[in-house]
């Protein structure tokens, strides 16, 4: 089954920090750029990061610059997003996307409270 899993999601701290992970299944992941968006709600989906087939040139939305990091494992089928310093505002569903494939995952719940 062609598919992307996210997880690492959950409720955490203002300042703390997660670490999300998305495993594919059923392609070849590591020939495709991948991508993270996010949605809170009331809001459209938001692009924050990318990363290109080698891992080379990771890129940032300047609202999570500095604060995420997108890596990931291809031997692993895998791409995760490191979030530290996390803020209320980065409040929202965590998705992984394909878009070479216009593959979504199912999403992942971020919240970021006191």
């Amino acid at each position: 089954q062609v598919q992307l899993v996210e997880s690492g999601g959950g409720l955490v701290q203002p300042g703390g920090s997660l670490r999300l992970s998305c495993a594919g299944s059923g392609f070849p992941l590591g020939v495709y750029s991948m991508t993270w968006y996010r949605q809170a709600p009331g809001r459209e989906r938001q692009w924050i990061a990318g990363i290109s087939p080698t891992g080379m040139n990771p890129n940032y939305d300047a609202s999570v610059e500095g604060r995420f990091t997108i890596s990931r494992d291809n031997s692993k089928r895998s791409v995760y997003l490191q979030m530290d310093n996390l803020e209320v505002d980065d409040t929202a569903v965590y998705f992984c996307y394909a878009p070479q494939k216009g593959l979504w995952g199912q999403g992942t719940q971020v919240t970021v409270s006191t």
